[in-house]
């Protein structure tokens, strides 16, 4: 995915105004960071570049982003599939072969080889949100959608998380949708807050992703951003 992916235009539900006349750009070969508060169609957004927004309707311009790989905010494993067969469960569902050597290591690599057998049911709510965030990064696609990857993990594993999902998605096209503002000052190559009247872009640090908690430029991104989500709307 070589070119900018643009969306503009209004989105309701039935009836009911979603958000109106946004105008975002993702940059291709970048990750976009989206913020704001609960209910101002953050999500909406993943859903509409997946083509997976049933029951919205999309007044505007969408660019096709072709199979895109995405991670809604609900794990939404398989019950009845073990952790490993919920891993390679989108090859299963394309009626591809699927890459258990390939499965295995991104398990090793979010921390949950050991419970490759397990079902769902038998894992905490942070460890199936790792085998969601393995099963998505089996996916070898140009554009990369993330609904709050991160939000059932401790502080440590996050960390850990948010710089394997770096190292594995560069050179995609990533849009992430957080309520982190630390998050978004470490990912974030841009840095967008949503809200009902429009986008308020925050500079983001130039400096390569993942950054240091602790870098000063993510401290002066992460008060920016806390500052912004603080006005009033």
């Amino acid at each position: 995915m070589n070119q900018p992916l643009r969306m503009t235009g209004s989105a309701t539900i039935d009836g009911t105004p979603i958000f109106s006349q946004l105008d975002l750009t993702l940059k291709p070969h970048s990750w976009t960071c989206l913020l704001g508060a609960s209910g101002v169609g953050k999500s909406t957004v993943l859903r509409l570049f997946a083509s997976l927004a049933e029951g919205v309707t999309f007044d505007g311009v969408l660019s096709d982003t072709g199979r895109v790989a995405m991670m809604a905010q609900q794990d939404l494993l398989m019950p009845w599939l073990s952790v490993l067969d919920n891993v390679m469960l989108g090859a299963r569902v394309r009626g591809e072969r699927p890459d258990k050597d390939r499965a295995c290591e991104r398990l090793v690599q979010v921390g949950l080889v050991d419970h490759a057998d397990k079902l769902p049911a038998a894992l905490s709510g942070g460890q199936r949100q790792r085998v969601a965030l393995a099963r998505t990064l089996m996916e070898d696609r140009a554009v990369v959608l993330l609904d709050e990857p991160f939000s059932a993990l401790d502080a440590l594993t996050r960390a850990q998380m948010q710089e394997l999902t770096a190292d594995l998605l560069t050179g995609r096209t990533v849009l992430l949708v957080t309520h982190d503002p630390n998050e978004a000052a470490r990912l974030g190559q841009k840095i967008l807050i949503m809200t009902p009247s429009g986008l308020v872009e925050v500079a983001a640090p130039f400096t390569p992703i993942p950054r240091d908690i602790h870098a000063p430029d993510v401290l002066r991104t992460q008060t920016d951003l806390f500052d912004q989500l603080r006005r009033p709307i």
